[in-house]
């Protein structure tokens, strides 16, 4: 059995940005999307996990765009495990183009998770036999360094948690923070630059009913950029980031 796992895509007109671009948000939809069919394709789906109460999430990650598919473009996303723990795994993704090119990368750290207990199991010993692993890495990035989160700034957005919002573990998914994030950048840059990195870390739990604030500033230069998500109430981190952005 091969150690990698790969998922082709036609990008469809509802994930084009205004540029005729597949959006950030898109791209970790797909990744997400290719990591579920991994478990799928072992006869460990996420539903099939949530029917015993247990499933994967998402600790911390990297995306690393050298261009965004455009609308009809056909991609091809491949994804492995790379180094396992008790409780757990480095996933690695790679983006090609229909010419073989690679145009994006990206690492994410997940653990194996008791959805009622809130709390990290050890990962199944017949998943890791079936999912294998190889230790080439998509990205020679460290993924669980912390990132210290944006404090004060003049670019922040408020957002209700809705239902919409939440996913099958009752949490917000990771997706939602990268949209909160997009909105809370200045316009000049969104309508000039195209986001090349992001580099992110979930650091508690948010949930329906909660309001959360996206606070960004800049970082070491005009297009470096510091961000967080806390919650309105008690000034909770929930998730940091550091993105770069590019001009087009």
């Amino acid at each position: 059995m091969s150690y990698y796992f790969d998922k082709d895509f036609q990008l469809r007109y509802f994930e084009m940005n205004n540029f005729g671009e597949a959006s950030p948000t898109t791209i970790l939809t797909l990744l997400e999307e290719t990591a579920a069919d991994h478990c799928h394709s072992i006869d460990y789906s996420l539903y099939d996990l949530k029917k015993i109460n247990i499933g994967w999430v998402l600790l911390s990650g990297i995306i690393v765009m050298d261009r965004y598919p455009i609308y009809k473009e056909n991609i091809t996303i491949r994804t492995w495990l790379s180094t396992y723990s008790s409780i757990r795994g480095f996933r690695e993704n790679l983006i090609y183009d229909a010419a073989g090119r690679i145009i994006g990368r990206a690492r994410g750290l997940w653990l194996f998770f008791d959805i009622g207990r809130r709390r990290p199991i050890p990962i199944l010993d017949e998943i890791k036999e079936r999912w294998s692993f190889s230790e080439k890495k998509s990205i020679d990035h460290d993924i669980a360094s912390k990132i210290t989160p944006a404090a004060n700034s003049e670019n922040t957005k408020i957002f209700p948690i809705n239902r919409y919002d939440v996913d099958s573990y009752d949490h917000v998914n990771n997706i939602r923070y990268l949209y909160w994030l997009m909105e809370s950048m200045p316009q000049d840059i969104v309508d000039n630059c195209y986001l090349h990195s992001i580099d992110g870390r979930f650091v508690s739990e948010a949930q329906y009913g909660d309001t959360l604030v996206s606070f960004t500033e800049n970082d070491t230069d005009d297009l470096t950029f510091i961000h967080s998500v806390k919650t309105e109430s008690n000034d909770k981190v929930c998730a940091s980031a550091r993105t770069i952005w590019k001009k087009r």
